[in-house]
């Protein structure tokens, strides 16, 4: 939690409250400069979305749930922002459908990942994969190909929010289903995922524990219904058009300093 004071009753509470966190983060080594960046472009288009859940979001947040209580070995992917974030949801989550947690970053340092899992078992994570780092995800250049070999590679199903589009690219072409909180639906990232969840991840994640905890104990069939059922074109669409239609939050814009 930030030091810095925000009322409640600022219009901009929650906003305000995340970019504080996302600032802590950088200030804790957890998160990256660009990380900023990152949080200022899904705010905008969270504006635009109006700073709501739609329900085709919901959907994806039931199919989701639906996908992960399904899977032989769900792994939850943790970045800088997702760990200054919602620590404590993804942890949460994981625990609920039986999920390993893996830290897998953009800008990688053996001490940015070690803070990061650390700043998961502070917040009551148990094991936390990512450190050990032992197998390479297959086409991708970049840092985030290095994973551990007993977490996302052998996954079946893999939750990343806040993607990179290149590996959520190399990860669907290993075969593995994949489910993307962006708040971009034009982004590469949700247009490659089996599930692309057009939402803020502080809402998306509850949303998908919540369905998780209904869905629990439901037969195997159902949960097969919800998967097959679940259209992620009209997703995309869905959430495109919520954008280019805009909501009422926009109009506070420019109420956000």
């Amino acid at each position: 939690m930030s030091d810095v004071e925000v009322p409640e009753s600022h219009p901009r509470y929650e906003q305000l409250l995340t970019r504080h966190r996302i600032e802590d983060g950088v200030e804790q080594g957890i998160t990256s400069p660009q990380g900023l960046i990152a949080e200022g472009r899904g705010e905008a288009f969270d504006y635009l979305l109006g700073e709501r859940t739609t329900e085709s979001a919901d959907r994806a947040e039931r199919a989701a749930a639906a996908h992960l209580l399904l899977a032989d070995h769900p792994v939850i992917s943790v970045n800088g922002n997702v760990a200054a974030l919602c620590p404590e949801a993804v942890i949460e989550l994981a625990e609920v459908v039986g999920a390993d947690l893996e830290v897998n970053i953009f800008n990688r340092t053996d001490e940015r990942v070690h803070a990061i899992a650390d700043h998961l078992r502070d917040h009551g994570a148990g094991e936390v994969k990512g450190e050990t780092a032992d197998a390479r995800i297959p086409g991708l250049d970049s840092e985030r190909a290095k994973v551990d070999a007993d977490g996302i590679y052998d996954a079946d199903v893999v939750l990343v929010p806040l993607e990179d589009g290149d590996r959520a690219e190399a990860l669907g072409a290993m075969g593995k289903t994949e489910i993307v909180i962006d708040l971009n639906p034009l982004s590469r990232s949700p247009r490659m995922a089996a599930v692309p969840i057009v939402d803020n991840i502080m809402r998306a994640v509850p949303n998908i524990i919540d369905h998780a905890r209904d869905l629990r104990d439901a037969p195997r069939e159902e949960l097969e219904r919800i998967v097959a059922e679940f259209d992620r074109e009209a997703a995309l669409a869905d959430a495109e058009r919520a954008i280019r239609e805009g909501g009422s939050a926009g109009e506070s814009m420019l109420d956000g300093e």
